[in-house]
């Protein structure tokens, strides 16, 4: 019986014993309400909301902390969740107070600019089932996860982390459902094999995570998987087999990997797949597994070797809106019915071998935006259909074998901005409809058939800039209505059968850069209007039966070309033209002669006869006048030069870029602006640097966000046809070009592929005809030479402090981990060529970048048996001028 007793005491203490157990564990400790409302108000402390934001509005010390938005609680009035996505807040999370809340289970604080660094009191959030801390600006290290062991939702993608992801730390998440770790900038790692231990997985998302290596066939443990996304990595290999045991599947992004061979089979039974993406890769074979994927909205598999024929049952897939196979080896002639069912949005079957008609009912539903079938094979005519298809943006075909009369309704669809219908057999005459293209931008309608006169409507068309209409067989006049045409730029009418004169309204097309009107029939005079075009840099009126004499108003132009040969021209050559860069523009012009005092520069010329032979005394008379007043001449020009200048520099200008329809955009990372935000934001107030390839300019987006866009000339066509002065000038403007457009390539190529923390982030490229762009992140200290070599004034007025010998110490060490990553921690080495302090920048805590990869050389090893001259690929010094690196 006192056995008995002693026992039921201990049973009696039981509670309280498991009572303060329970207090004593980590997270465990209970809060009073008011205790969590402090915790709240600290939390609103430590952080700032943007002018615009009103989620801290009813965050008052006189409520209950149940009351405030973005806060939930449970049923005992305990704070429970907090979500604060996209509410426009920035700062530094103070972990170690959030986790005090004891019945925490969500936290949500994605789409904001939170920064600093996850410390490893996020450990103590011991209840968490959800953790969102995507798309900010978090830095440093993740802390190992593993109390977590609740976590069912873990999203951190989209930040700054930097190091070694604790891969094996997620090994004890067995209830996660959902992973998101994209976008980081993690050091290299094979594909972590823990993950495919996590069966509950619905969701995996690692795009851009610096994984390397082949994918593991036991992803097909993973059977819950709705998405999986392995885009932007360094995957080699094959896509396993095993991934068709995802029967889930509703998105799968393999895209800018290294995957080889062939889509494997049965990968028909992924049937629910809606999105498929596995493009810029290395895969071969045909498409015949994919033909039973009928709930296919978006397949994207350009710049891949793929062979063969689209499958015909893809013209009965009821969903697809986006198809995609440019730059393939695909052959045949695409399924009639393709695009008619749902409402399709864009195809691009570009550079293939396509054959046959365009399907005529892809813009059935009004949907369709882009066509683009350049550089195949296909025949026919364009279908009737697409009159209708006011929806279109871009209509591209060129360089194939169409034929026939272009539907009329086509030429005057209102948001057309781009038609590209050159290097087919087209006929017949460019519709009156035109004039309502109040979209247009571009018209290629270069080496074609097409005839007839020139419709006067074209000068409607106020928004078009690139008219090709060289080598087809038009005729009558040019109408003077292309004078309306202001924001024209490119004219080229070559090689066809124009008549009568030359409009003098050309004159108004004030934006004229280049224009080509060689090989007509044009007579007449050159207008003298054409002097007033102080933006023209090329002008071939060659191969005509033009007359009278050539303007003195053509030498206030600064052409870089000029060809006026083979026509009927008379008189003089104006003194201004009668340099070596044209030497050879005039020939073919029997009744051309040239002056006394350019008799040297076209010896090619006859001299004009005079009249009669001055006196000495008119002849010293006419001398005396003629030197004054070129000392005039040139005391105002040196005065209007200075004072242009001196505008100039106050301004801060620099070169304008046209808005152009055709960009061409490449993303690297996942971005929330389009290429015209971009486009928008290159003017001279934005201008902060000059290089020898372009400038550099500060772009703020709607977003708030801040970039830096790298603009770059590209090569352009032309030049003079004699190595004179003027002409090698024009040369070495050429090759500058030339040169830029390399310096594009290279920078695009590497720094696209490279992620590292001390390595400048790339976010796009954006190329046109003209221009190249290339979209950084901005990085607001500008570069290390600027804080070791800035002005004394900035220094003094605390716009820049000065570098201790700590933060010297850790630029030095990051730049050299940076370096080191190029040299050893990529698949090649990557030799900069030009590292200095200008090419180091610094972010917002002087951590370095490095950038300016505009020299930079990929290195290649030389293949065994090598000579000399094959070792290296950088046998050429590159740099800047006076710069030696440091010796071996």
């Amino acid at each position: 019986m006192l056995h008995l007793r002693r026992h039921h005491h201990y049973l009696f203490l039981l509670p309280f014993l498991s009572l303060l157990f329970l207090c004593l564990l980590p997270g465990g400790t209970s809060t009073t309400p008011e205790e969590e409302l402090q915790i709240l108000l600290q939390f609103k402390a430590s952080l700032k909301a943007s002018a615009n934001a009103t989620v801290f509005q009813s965050w008052d010390a006189g409520s209950s902390a149940c009351s405030f938005a973005g806060i939930k609680c449970d049923s005992n009035s305990s704070v429970s969740e907090i979500d604060l996505t996209e509410t426009g807040i920035s700062g530094e999370i103070a972990f170690d107070s959030l986790c005090r809340l004891p019945s925490l289970s969500a936290l949500s604080l994605g789409n904001n600019s939170l920064s600093g660094s996850v410390s490893a009191d996020v450990r103590n959030c011991t209840g968490l089932r959800h953790l969102d801390l995507a798309f900010n600006y978090f830095g440093g290290a993740v802390p190992d996860l593993v109390p977590l062991n609740k976590l069912q939702v873990l999203n951190l993608s989209d930040n700054a982390f930097t190091g070694v992801f604790p891969w094996s730390s997620l090994g004890g998440l067995t209830e996660l459902e959902q992973l998101s770790l994209g976008d980081n900038l993690f050091d290299p790692n094979p594909f972590p094999e823990v993950i495919v231990s996590l069966t509950k997985l619905n969701w995996l998302f690692l795009s851009d995570s610096n994984i390397h290596g082949e994918i593991p066939p036991s992803i097909g443990n993973l059977i819950e998987l709705i998405d999986l996304e392995l885009a932007d990595n360094f995957l080699t290999g094959g896509i396993p087999s095993e991934i068709t045991r995802l029967s889930k599947l509703w998105q799968l992004e393999l895209y800018n990997n290294s995957l080889t061979g062939r889509i494997p089979a049965g990968f028909g039974n992924l049937s629910g797949l809606a999105f498929f993406d596995a493009s810029m890769n290395q895969l071969e074979g045909d498409l015949s597994e994919l033909r039973s994927l009928t709930n296919l909205v978006s397949l994207q598999l350009f710049m891949n070797d793929l062979s063969g024929q689209v499958p015909p049952e893809f013209g009965e897939f009821r969903r697809l809106v986006i198809l995609s196979l440019y730059s393939n080896r695909l052959n045949g002639s695409l399924p009639a019915k393709l695009g008619s069912w749902a409402e399709f949005i864009f195809i691009d079957v570009s550079t293939n071998f396509f054959t046959g008609g365009i399907p005529p009912d892809m813009c059935r539903k009004g949907t369709m935006k882009k066509l683009l079938m350049l550089e195949n094979k296909f025949t026919g005519e364009i279908p009737a259909s697409y009159t209708n298809c006011s929806s279109l943006i871009r209509f591209r075909v060129n360089n194939n074998s169409l034929s026939g009369n272009v539907p009329a309704g086509l030429w005057s669809l209102p948001n057309l901005q781009l038609i590209d219908l050159a290097i087919n057999q087209f006929e017949g005459p460019i519709g009156a409809g035109i004039g309502k293209a109040k979209s247009l931008y571009q018209l290629s309608l270069d080496n074609n058939r097409f005839s007839g006169q020139l419709p006067s409507e074209i000068g409607e068309v106020t928004s078009i800039v690139k008219i090709y209409l060289s080598n087809n067989e038009f005729s009558g006049e040019i109408p003077a209505s292309i004078g309306g045409l202001k924001n024209l730029t490119y004219l080229y009418m070559q090689s066809n059968s124009f008549s009568g004169a030359i409009p003098d309204a050309i004159g108004s097309c004030v934006s004229l850069n280049s224009v080509s009107l060689a090989e007509n029939k044009l007579s007449g005079p050159i207008p003298a209007s054409l002097g007033a075009l102080t933006r023209l840099n090329s002008l071939d009126l060659s191969n005509n039966q033009l007359s009278g004499e050539i303007p003195a108003s053509l030498t206030t132009l600064k052409l870089s070309a000029l060809d006026l040969s083979n026509n009927s021209l008379t008189g003089a050559v104006p003194a201004g033209l009668a340099i070596p860069a044209y030497s050879s523009s005039f020939a073919g012009n029997p009744g051309l002669c040239i002056d006394g005092s350019g008799a040297n520069s076209l010896s090619s010329l006859r001299r004009c006869s005079s009249v009669r032979r001055a006196s000495s005394d008119e002849f010293r008379i006419i001398l005396i006048c003629f030197l004054a007043g070129a000392a005039v001449l040139l005391a105002c020009l040196g005065f209007y030069i200075v004072l242009k200048k001196r505008r100039a520099d106050a301004r801060g200008c620099g070169r304008a870029v046209v808005k152009d329809p055709s960009w061409d955009m490449k993303s690297f990372r996942i971005l929330t602006f389009d290429e015209q935000e971009i486009v928008d934001g290159i003017k001279p107030d934005n201008l902060i640097g000059k290089g020898g390839s372009g400038e550099v300019y500060r772009v703020e987006l709607g977003s708030g966000e801040v970039v830096a866009v790298k603009q770059i000339w590209r090569d352009a066509a032309g030049g003079t046809k004699e190595w004179s002065t003027a002409a090698m000038l024009a040369a070495r403007r050429r090759v500058r070009r030339r040169s830029a457009a390399r310096e594009f390539e290279a920078e695009v190529g590497t720094l696209s592929a490279v992620r590292h923390v001390n390595v400048v982030k790339l976010y796009c490229s954006i190329t046109s005809e003209e221009w190249s762009l290339l979209v950084y992140e901005h990085l607001p200290n500008g570069s290390l030479w600027d804080r070791l070599h800035g002005p004394v004034s900035a220094a003094a007025a605390g716009k820049a402090e000065e570098l201790g010998w700590e933060e010297r110490y850790e630029i030095a060490v990051g730049a050299a981990r940076g370096l080191e990553y190029l040299h050893h921690g990529w698949d090649r080495p990557i030799l900069h060529r030009d590292v200095k302090s200008s090419n180091i920048l610094l972010d917002d805590c002087l951590k370095p970048r490095i950038a300016d990869f505009g020299l930079a050389k990929i290195l290649h090893s030389a293949p065994a048996g090598a000579g000399a001259g094959e070792a290296s690929s950088a046998h050429v010094i590159a740099g800047t001028h006076g710069y030696i690196a440091p010796g071996r």
